[in-house]
């Protein structure tokens, strides 16, 4: 999506949130009455549903919910006008389906039939290091983060992430809550690049 960069940028959030509910509960449950969680105030909502509205009218659903109860799942989802990309279990689905995999978008390319679409698609960092940091965690993911920090400080590169974006990602905790206290009002992102973004290169890793 290149935000922050060049293409596009956050441009307002709207929140909403459920009963804090989930934390009370289980304080009632596991400890006596006079322990200090269960002097608690609880506010902040067991569910927590922003959506952002990004310049150019994307949309992006960030959900926040570490308390109720159910198996592990990332729930990523990309959703574009020709496919989709879901997560935990990975699978595509491809507008006029993929050769070899599937003849069309109704069914899900999944499981082995996922191979081809690695093989095509795949960035060429992740083919160079998945083998190597897998088991780092996060299918891989973070042993590649430290890679690429050690890397850029190492040949004297910019990090993958500038200030500014590290600015605008944080400030969703503070726009989050406004929205959420004020009834969902949407809040507007601060352009903590002055206008700049707009001229801010997209990244160009290539291996």
């Amino acid at each position: 999506m290149n935000l922050g960069r060049k293409e596009d940028t956050f441009k307002s959030i709207i929140s909403y949130s459920t009963p804090a509910l989930g934390r009370k509960l289980y304080a009632e449950k596991n400890y006596s009455l006079d322990h200090k969680w269960n002097q608690l105030d609880y506010q902040n909502g067991d569910l927590n549903t922003s959506i952002i509205k990004t310049n150019k009218g994307r949309t992006v659903m960030v959900q926040w919910d570490e308390t109720s109860p159910r198996p592990y799942t990332r729930h990523n989802l990309i959703q574009g006008t020709k496919g989709t990309l879901a997560g935990f279990p990975t699978r595509v689905a491809i507008e006029g389906g993929f050769e070899g995999a599937s003849k069309d978008h109704h069914s899900w390319i999944q499981v082995k039939d996922l191979e081809i679409i690695y093989k095509k698609y795949d960035h060429p960092l992740y083919k160079k290091l998945n083998s190597k940091t897998k088991q780092s965690g996060h299918g891989g993911m973070d042993g590649m983060m430290v890679y690429r920090i050690i890397e850029c400080l190492r040949n004297g590169e910019p990090l993958d992430q500038n200030i500014y974006e590290g600015c605008a990602w944080s400030s969703l905790i503070e726009l989050t809550s406004n929205s959420v206290n004020q009834g969902g009002v949407p809040q507007e992102f601060p352009d903590f690049t002055r206008g700049n973004w707009v001229s801010t290169k997209p990244f160009n890793i290539k291996s």
